[in-house]
């Protein structure tokens, strides 16, 4: 029978471990528990010689005397006394006493229910999954080891209206720090493939974690190999990235990520990989990346009537999309942020113009010109054929950018508060300023579900529907979870519209029995009754 030798060391102490090839996994981690003299409860990290973290499993490479795996318990066994004494010094208490209480009133349950009960048997179950997800490299992810993976409710809190526009350099340096420290930890598997699904939750992820999952989807997608693109220098054009969208409720990073995951996701559910060129789809992913950098809050209608810079820069035409490109070709004409400078001339002067027409796709002034564009060349959609793909890829980012109603409604519904606060500080402004106020964003006439009714029956389902006619299994994926937003927020139109006729009716009727009721000293007796002596009059 064939075997594996391996040398290692545990604590300073040299061992050797030997053990069949098709040896199980629980089988190998026992033999090393053995030669640590570890307890079934003992986490153990075992580190190749370069000091990487390795999975103690049937697949370890054979080494020599010379190179010497290193193998720890890094968490004693809950039963140890060294553990309970430590811990006892340090929180102030006796761990011991604790867990004598506790197992008292295991046992103590055990007697009077005559079996464990299920939430005893969920949290021990909870516990050796975080055990294994410790033991494992392939969990070992500070990304997603304390994340809820799973869908559930997690609320916004951003504060913009009490931080800067622009980011300040300490906060920015701050979150490059964590950003570098995190970006060569290992992602889990789990986390990979939740970031392909549009059921992604953004809320629970900071900055520099978003930033992570931005590396990790340039290098799933083998934009790194491909293209030659140094890791120091992706981790530095996501920095920038990052520093140049600003402190605004709705078009920020967090905003910049969704729709960069939303286009990852739709790379992958529609298989793009094997119809389109890689350098359209590093297009794609960068532009969404960079579709609103700098984007201050005001729409291109306030730029225009407001004759800001950029309107003058741009002569009123996409004033804010052509400003996004430009900012984003500031960043990558700086050499250590230029994740295309190892590409050829022509290689950077197509994807230079795939950026700028998706870009320029997102102003919402030439959505029926697009749309009406993919439609006609919809029933004879070529993958071959670069105009139609020109316009395909118009349309994916101009999908990823409103696709938040795509979203599970926990996720979705703060993006949409977001949105209006970002609405109704434009039309204050414009108010303010005399200027025409844009009548979807005006606080005094807009409605929650009154700004969502519309857009999503006039503008979203439409475009998710022909998108869908190309890619048939974007039906369930996208379409379905709009038309679930589309009939909540229905109700709740309706649910609003019933209590604005009560409130209504309560006040006209309170104002009606003002006036039957007319001055003190003239009412009339039934009336000063009140309404149960009414009642009882006309029985």
């Amino acid at each position: 029978m064939a075997t594996k030798i391996l040398y290692f060391t545990v604590n300073g102490r040299p061992e050797k471990a030997e053990f069949p090839v098709d040896c199980p996994a629980e089988d190998v981690k026992d033999l090393f528990r053995s030669a640590a003299e570890a307890g079934p409860h003992d986490i153990l990290k075992l580190y190749n010689p370069k000091g990487n973290i390795i999975n103690i499993s049937p697949s370890l490479e054979p080494n020599g005397p010379n190179a010497f795996y290193k193998l720890e318990v890094v968490a004693a066994d809950r039963n140890s006394e060294t553990l309970g004494t430590g811990l006892a010094g340090a929180l102030g208490f006796d761990l011991s006493s604790m867990e004598k209480r506790l197992q008292g009133l295991e046992k103590k349950i055990l007697i009077e229910a005559c079996e464990t009960p299920a939430v005893v048997h969920e949290m021990k179950k909870q516990v050796d999954s975080f055990q294994d997800k410790l033991e494992s490299v392939e969990h070992l992810s500070w990304l997603g080891l304390f994340k809820d993976l799973s869908e559930g409710t997690h609320k916004p809190s951003p504060f913009y209206h009490k931080r800067t526009l622009h980011k300040t350099r300490k906060e920015c340096e701050h979150v490059r720090e964590k950003f570098l420290q995190m970006s060569s930890l290992q992602v889990s598997e789990e986390v990979r493939q939740y970031l392909k699904t549009p059921t992604f939750d953004n809320w629970q992820w900071e900055d520099a974690e978003i930033m992570v999952l931005l590396q990790v989807m340039y290098t799933d997608l083998d934009f790194i190999a491909a293209f030659n693109i140094e890791p120091e220098v992706l981790q530095q054009f996501l920095f920038e990235v990052y520093r140049r969208y600003n402190n605004i409720p709705f078009h920020n990073f967090k905003h910049c990520f969704c729709v960069t995951q939303m286009m990852y996701g739709l790379i992958w559910l529609t298989d793009l990989k094997s119809k389109m060129d890689n350098v359209d789809l590093l297009i794609m992913l960068t532009c969404a990346v960079c579709h609103d950098l700098d984007h201050t809050g005001y729409n291109n209608a306030y730029q225009i009537n407001a004759r800001t810079e950029l309107a003058l820069r741009y002569n009123d035409i996409s004033p804010l999309e052509n400003h996004h490109c430009a900012v984003a070709f500031e960043i990558l004409e700086k050499t250590e942020s230029n994740i295309f400078r190892n590409l050829s001339l022509d290689q950077y002067k197509r994807i230079r113009e795939g950026i700028i027409k998706c870009i320029l796709a997102t102003d919402m002034t030439r959505h029926n010109e697009i749309l009406n564009k993919f439609k006609s060349i919809l029933p004879c959609f070529d993958f071959t054929n670069k105009d139609h793909t020109d316009v395909l890829m118009m349309i994916l980012i101009k999908v990823s950018d409103i696709s938040n109603e795509a979203r599970p409604m926990e996720v979705a519904e703060p993006w949409l508060d977001c949105l209006l606060q970002e609405f109704y500080n434009q039309s204050d402004k414009e108010k303010l300023e005399g200027l025409p106020v844009t009548p979807f964003m005006d606080r005094d006439k807009v409605t929650k579900p009154s700004s969502q009714t519309g857009f999503i029956r006039f503008v979203l389902l439409p475009l998710f529907i022909e998108l869908a006619n190309l890619f048939p299994c974007l039906e369930q994926h996208i379409i379905d979870p709009v038309r679930k937003a589309l009939d909540y927020y229905t109700e709740m139109e309706k649910a609003l519209e019933r209590e604005k006729h009560i409130r209504a009716h309560t006040d006209n009727a309170a104002k009606s029995q003002e006036t039957t009721v007319g001055p003190p000293g003239s009412a009339d007796p039934h009336a000063q009754a009140g309404p149960e002596a009414l009642r009882a009059d006309a029985q």
